[in-house]
């Protein structure tokens, strides 16, 4: 999961705001400068994007407000939301079922993830 590199200033930027935190330490995730608490991610970069580890209310007052956009990396309770949000949309949309044929590259019987 690599993408295109941050850029030098965004690094420096977040390297300066990693001692301004009591109890925060810098290392790397996905290959881009992350700050973590206790172990878990609350900022990072990716690209030319600054990723924000927030509790959903505020994420989604941020969203709502167009001042962010969600960053999936399809953790399991992100792709439950995501899925949920789907099935909700094609059963709303009154979309006849299909029938999948036994040799068909859709049919994910048998597959273990």
């Amino acid at each position: 999961m690599r993408g295109e590199p941050s850029p030098p200033e965004l690094i420096e930027r977040l390297a300066r705001l990693a001692p301004t935190v009591a109890g925060i330490d810098q290392r790397k995730m996905f290959g881009y400068p992350a700050l973590f608490f206790n172990g878990n991610m609350l900022a990072g970069l990716f690209g030319y994007g600054v990723v924000l580890r927030l509790p959903q209310p505020e994420r989604h007052a941020l969203i709502a407000a167009g001042q962010a956009v969600p960053f999936v990396v399809i953790a399991d309770n992100v792709l439950g939301e995501l899925l949920e949000a789907a099935r909700l949309h094609i059963a709303a949309s009154h979309l006849k079922p299909r029938k999948l044929l036994a040799n068909s590259p859709t049919n994910l019987e048998g597959i273990q993830c």
